[in-house]
Order: C-alpha cells, then structure tokens, then sequence
C-alpha cells in the first residue's frame, strides 16, 4: 500500500483496520507534506536551537519563531552552556517562555496545547527535537489534538559526535545514558556498551543532567560508574588499555 511518494507498507489485503490506522498516524505525523509546508498551517512548530548557544538556530527556524504568537522553550534535556536568554529573545524579537520538564510532560495541554489550537506557536529545544522521546511525545499529543505540527531539525550530539571525533558514523552503536547513583547502579549502560563492543562498534554514552537542580555528570563520574559496573559483571567490557574520548561542550 502506497501512501506517499517514499513509503510502502505492503499489501493492503494484509491490513487490518489497527494497522491501517497505525499507517495512517504515522503518515500524518512523520512524513514530509509539501501542501502543508507551502500554505503554511502548522499551529506548533519544534525548533532546534543545536548545541552550544542561541546563534545555533537555523536561518529556517528563526523566521518561524519570528511568525508565532506564542514562543516556548525548554532546557531540562540537554545542556546549552552558552545560551542566554535575554540574546535568543532579541533574536526572535519576542518573549520566549521557559517551561520545566513538569510543565512539558505533566501539563503540556494548559501549557502549550490551548495556545497551539488558536495560533501559530513554537517550541524550542536544545539540539534537534527528534532526539528526546518527550519532544517526540509532545508532538503526537498535538496532533490527537487536532493541531498541525512540524519539525526544523538542527546540529544535536548524536549527528556531530561524529565529526568532532573523527570516528566513522556508521560504526556507533546503540546509544546509552548513564544515570547518577542513586541506591544502586543501573546495569543496562554497561551491558549495551558491551553489546556494542562485541559487534566492534563504538559508543555514545550520554552523562544525566538535572538542570533544574543544576547537577550535570562530570565526564570522570561517568566513567568511574562505569568501572565500578566492570569490577561487579566482570565482563571485560572496559579495560585499562582502552581509548575513551571525552566531549563537553560541542558546538
């Protein structure tokens, strides 16, 4: 079955009415709209603002945020350490509202949505809006709301790892987060890296932060939990011989 011009999901005697209605969200939401974009009716927006300050918005994303009545932003998934508030703002040339990770994921239709169904609005995130599942998340809400949205990507750690490494792209592995202590250790960062290790791909291990508190892992604190993960599982995921690339502040 044919919906648009770069997706094919097979037969359409092999649908049922649950998948069907799955193909059908699925290309409402994610696929690219040429009719949408040229008469310009998306109600909610996703911006990303990249990784180091407010001059990492794209040219695309700025005049969006431009045109929108209401302009929100959120700091809690990623950290922007040059990023200033009042510099974005005169950029924009409009108030942007900082929202909290409460205010996104517990009370987004107050917050956001009830704005997004009467006018232009736009939500800016660190990196690119793809990357966090509650951006992701955000998005499907609106639009069981009834509310037209669209994405404008930008640089975010998982596309310029890469290239500020200089490790090949295609040779990353599954991504992992490592999160702070709290009674014990979460042992899933360490057996996804050891996952990755044994099909000889490299890892993208993502430090926690807690903005909202001001905590943000330190590179040497991820790595200790990590060797302290090794000498409990013992199975020679790290080693003493081997290369780990440190990466803080990009951009």
């Amino acid at each position: 079955m044919k919906i648009s011009n770069n997706l094919f999901f097979g037969p359409i005697d092999n649908l049922n009415s649950q998948n069907f209605f799955q193909i059908l969200i699925i290309r409402l939401i994610f696929c690219y709209d040429p009719l949408l974009k040229e008469n310009n009716l998306t109600n909610l927006t996703l911006i990303g603002l990249g990784l180091h300050d407010e001059k990492g918005i794209s040219l695309q994303g700025l005049e969006k945020a431009k045109r929108a009545t209401y302009v929100f932003a959120e700091f809690y998934t990623n950290y922007m350490p040059a990023i200033k508030i009042s510099n974005l703002e005169k950029l924009i040339g409009k108030q942007v509202k900082i929202l909290s990770r409460k205010e996104v994921e517990d009370h987004a239709q107050e917050k956001i949505l009830v704005h997004a169904k009467k006018y232009p609005c736009a939500f800016l995130t660190p990196g690119d809006p793809n990357i966090a599942t509650t951006h992701i998340d955000l998005r499907l809400r609106a639009e069981k709301e009834g509310i037209r949205t669209s994405i404008i990507h930008s640089a975010s750690i998982s596309s310029a790892i890469a290239g500020a490494t200089g490790l090949q792209n295609y040779k990353f592995g599954r991504t992992v987060t490592i999160p702070f202590k709290s009674t014990s250790i979460s042992e899933i960062p360490y057996e996804n890296i050891f996952e990755n290790k044994l099909r000889g791909l490299h890892t993208l291990a993502l430090l926690d932060i807690n903005s909202e508190s001001h905590l943000f892992m330190s590179i040497p604190e991820g790595l200790t939990i990590i060797i302290e993960m090794e000498e409990k599982l013992r199975k020679r995921c790290t080693t003493k011989n081997m290369l780990a690339i440190g990466v803080a502040r990009l951009g």
